[in-house]
């Protein structure tokens, strides 16, 4: 199938990270990241994710936070020139690529990404991906109430984020996309896009 797949990470206060995360389940860096897929062309279907970097169960990874694609949830997209938008009730996300391509992120700690169900969470191992990146600036809203993270990039340009110790203590709840959302966004971090084949 033929993907084209955006990439965002933004930065969030990890103290509030850490009070989402199920117990056993470690935050590695203060980060959220959005994931947005045209998948199988014009005509495919329009999928989004939300994750988090985690040590868990021996492996280090990204805890998806929440998953959404068309048909069954109301996502569209909407490609002019180098911009990429992607809409849904609870989120706007702008894509606009730089004209700057580079290599694909390694990732050292990305052993794959945790689906959480009922008992232990599914594990996918991470996709080797080594197809050409183009480097984006980004803007972009989450939606599910009023104050949601909102950002935008800073003329293109990729930022590392760094573990930062615990220092207060927020009272624990379930992680949801809804309160994901409502932390705000720090800073972006980078944003990109990719184009490649998957299952062959």
């Amino acid at each position: 199938m033929e993907i084209q797949q955006f990439v965002l990470a933004y930065q969030a206060e990890q103290d509030r990270l850490r009070a989402l995360l199920p117990a056993g389940v470690e935050s590695l860096r203060p980060v959220l990241r959005i994931n947005a897929e045209l998948r199988g062309g014009p005509a495919g279907t329009v999928y989004l994710e939300l994750n988090t970097p985690v040590a868990a169960f021996g492996k280090r990874g990204w805890w998806n936070v929440g998953r959404w694609e068309s048909p069954a949830h109301p996502l569209t997209a909407r490609q002019e020139g180098a911009a990429t938008t992607f809409q849904a009730p609870f989120l706007t996300l702008t894509y606009t690529q730089t004209g700057a391509v580079g290599g694909c992120p390694a990732e050292k700690d990305n052993d794959g990404c945790f689906y959480p169900q009922e008992g232990e969470p599914r594990f996918v191992p991470a996709e080797a991906i080594t197809a050409p990146r183009a480097f984006c600036d980004v803007d972009f809203q989450w939606a599910f109430a009023p104050g949601d993270a909102q950002g935008r990039s800073q003329n293109g340009k990729t930022l590392p984020a760094f573990p930062t110790p615990p220092k207060v203590r927020y009272p624990r709840q379930p992680m949801t996309p809804q309160a994901a959302a409502a932390i705000p966004c720090q800073q972006v971090l980078g944003a990109y896009t990719v184009q490649f084949r998957r299952g062959e």
